[in-house]
């Protein structure tokens, strides 16, 4: 199924009903006096989080969405039926933009997370609103308001805890495999990982962590060389980057320097992410080489792991390092409080 982590769509609310024009007429009761019903209230159309979704494909077949109108009002005071509000199910990451003006309408990243995208409109008033001391027989009502309607854009961004980095054949795919139940495809050549994979990671003592592969980056990806920066986004909100560089290839520490220039041309931010480089396929490099390389990694502040994606040597080790790394910064001093980020041992005014 393809990966779809972009997507335009048209919301429509339900109009509101109209007011009822309607007077009591019994037997036996002369002017019985107004009795119109006010129309109900248009139905919204609701955004709501659910794990359950990992990529916007449902909006490829469907880019539409309407709730349902409000009921007019009748007569003998019946009030009209609020409309059926319209629920749209979306990934957790989902970001809700105005398609005209770009700006950020909301931020979904918890389970259950709610947007109303646009509101039904006001059921109009009966009759009997406008009845008084010399009008008693108000021959007027009004119209229900229209539902909001607006085209909105909605993008995703995956929530990992891990996002693995690196350029084309560096081994991500091979250490997702490793790292987790994953099964992404892996071959010899270039770009056979076109679109972001996602595998969980079992700790021991630790709830479970999510990695998420990002398909390669070449020089140039920001300004839309190979498959340019259509995937960045997704490493943005990672806790921690693991940087894989082909320990094997002559050119070992310029590719490393070449993925770092593209995340900093991308987001500066990004370079002060919490980073582990991971050197791979150290059973095929040279170890003068690599020696020469862990020192230059360690001398520019890197942490640096050597692993074999394929023969599996250094994995257990590498889970236990991932684990210390989240337990820093699951007991970092820093907690975000949604408004504010405060320090734990501040006390809460």
């Amino acid at each position: 199924m393809a990966f779809v982590d972009q997507a335009k769509f048209h919301v429509k609310a339900g109009d509101g009903g109209n007011g009822c024009i309607s007077f009591r007429r019994e037997k036996y009761v002369p002017r019985g006096g107004p009795n119109g019903g006010d129309g109900g209230r248009g139905g919204n159309v609701i955004m709501e989080c659910s794990t359950r979704l990992h990529s916007l494909i449902d909006f490829r077949y469907r880019s539409h969405f309407k709730a349902e109108r409000g009921v007019h009002g009748k007569g003998k005071d019946m009030h009209g039926r609020k409309g059926k509000d319209c629920y749209m199910t979306v990934p957790i990451g989902s970001i809700i933009k105005d398609s005209e003006t770009g700006e950020i309408l909301a931020d979904l990243r918890n389970e259950g997370d709610q947007y109303i995208a646009a509101r039904g409109g006001k059921g109009g008033l009966g009759n009997p609103h406008f009845a008084s001391g010399t009008n008693r027989t108000p021959r007027v009502a009004t119209k229900g308001d229209e539902g909001e309607e607006k085209w909105l854009n909605i993008e995703l961004k995956l929530i990992a805890d891990i996002g693995l980095v690196g350029l084309p054949n560096a081994g991500k795919s091979t250490l997702l495999s490793q790292l987790s139940a994953a099964n992404p495809k892996v071959a010899s050549y270039p770009f056979t990982t076109l679109e972001p994979q996602l595998g969980v990671l079992h700790l021991k003592h630790m709830e479970s962590c999510i990695i998420a592969d990002i398909p390669g980056l070449i020089e140039g990806a920001h300004e839309g060389v190979g498959l340019g920066f259509t995937f960045l986004r997704h490493i943005e909100r990672t806790r921690i980057l693991l940087h894989i560089i082909d320990a094997s290839s002559e050119q070992a520490m310029e590719n490393f320097q070449v993925v770092e220039n593209e995340l900093k041309a991308y987001n500066e931010e990004l370079l002060e992410r919490t980073t582990l480089v991971i050197l791979n396929k150290v059973d095929i490099a040279e170890p003068e080489e690599l020696e020469t390389l862990k020192m230059q990694l360690t001398q520019k502040g890197f942490q640096v792991a050597s692993i074999s994606g394929l023969t599996g040597q250094g994995i257990d080790k590498l889970k236990i390092l991932i684990a210390e790394l989240l337990d820093e910064l699951n007991n970092s001093f820093n907690v975000d409080t949604g408004n504010n980020t405060v320090e734990k041992d501040t006390p809460l005014s």
